[in-house]
């Protein structure tokens, strides 16, 4: 029995790339706080660049509390649903050509979400790392990370609970 040959990787990073975009673009506010993200296979790590709007206290500086708090709760919404989306993405029947924030399945709706300040964010880019602990058709637990320089050395981390779109069809 023969096997198809692979698609080439280039063609793979493009769906994988293209879906991504659809899925960041397609929030506004994602946009308005400068969050992007850096894809390495299926794992996803959310990047705040820094700005002096995102300034809370001017006086330390440090990052106001409420920034600190929508980035990881963007970064949890965003692995959550990269996540619903990876099996058809990797099957290909997701097509980068018309894949928009329209055509892509909503985005999970926040439950509830807590979040621990650890130390307050300085004056620079951050970074999160969101986990699934639990992702369900209908429920999803989510924990985040943030850090600046240092991994080891968070300073604020997440859980969250998410209510899953509907799966019509």
């Amino acid at each position: 029995m023969n096997r198809p040959a692979p698609e080439p990787i280039q063609i793979v990073k493009q769906r994988r790339d293209g879906a991504l975009r659809a899925l960041v673009e397609g929030v506004p506010y994602v946009r308005f706080m400068g969050i992007s993200f850096d894809r390495r296979g299926d794992e996803l790590t959310g990047i705040l660049r820094f700005d002096d709007k995102l300034i809370g206290n001017p006086a330390l500086p440090a990052l106001h509390g409420g920034v600190t708090a929508a980035f990881l709760e963007v970064t949890a919404i965003v692995t959550l649903s990269w996540a619903m989306l990876w099996d058809d993405l990797e099957a290909g029947r997701l097509d980068p050509a018309t894949l928009s924030h329209e055509t892509l399945p909503r985005l999970p709706k926040t439950i509830d979400f807590t979040v621990d300040y650890l130390r307050s964010g300085l004056p620079r880019d951050a970074y999160a790392r969101a986990r699934l602990n639990r992702s369900g058709r209908r429920y999803a637990s989510v924990q985040v990370e943030g850090w600046q320089d240092n991994r080891d050395r968070l300073f604020a981390q997440g859980t969250g609970h998410f209510l899953m779109p509907r799966q019509d069809g």
